[in-house]
């Protein structure tokens, strides 16, 4: 389950219709998804996208997106301390950054507008979707695992425009 945690006024919440409602106000969509059926630790690509065709599809049709794969992050991925550097420094993206998390959990750190610092911790079944040129950054919580369902209209449109502005070394391990 999600928790959202306000830096500012060091508070963390944990119901999940205050983080909608809370993330909403920036833009920030999180819902919740179910598979239609149960998944193998180690269930393919495909098995994974048709479990959450249900969800999946509506969704791309609807908001016009074209193509969705799936990342699994783990210890053992090789050049797994760069892959993760490489998400820890603020960035925005010329597109918006959907997930959903199939398994794992990791962290999206949000720099809004108003200089407030939120911190999303998502887990298996949190879908997320970030605004095009928000400000954040991510990271691999604990244990480095990470199984994601990623969605675009552009893959190109989804390469890190680094901000340089060193927000996230105040908050990163």
């Amino acid at each position: 389950m999600a928790t959202l945690f306000i830096a500012r006024e060091n508070v963390t919440v944990t119901d999940f219709k205050s983080i909608q409602n809370l993330l909403k106000d920036h833009g920030v969509m999180i819902a919740k998804w179910e598979a239609s059926k149960p998944l193998a630790n180690d269930a393919s690509q495909d098995e994974i996208l048709s479990a959450y065709a249900h969800e999946l599809k509506p969704f791309m049709e609807k908001n016009g997106y074209a193509t969705a794969d799936v990342i699994n992050v783990h210890p053992e991925t090789p050049n797994l301390l760069a892959i993760r550097e490489k998400f820890m420094k603020e960035h925005t993206h010329s597109e918006d950054e959907i997930r959903f998390f199939v398994d794992g959990q990791g962290k999206f750190w949000f720099h809004l507008d108003n200089e407030e610092i939120l911190c999303v911790t998502c887990e298996r079944g949190d879908f997320m979707s970030v605004p095009k040129n928000a400000r954040h950054w991510f990271d691999l919580a604990p244990g480095y695992f990470v199984k994601a369902i990623r969605i675009f209209s552009n893959m190109e449109g989804w390469v890190p425009n680094y901000t340089g502005s060193g927000v996230d070394a105040s908050y990163n391990p």
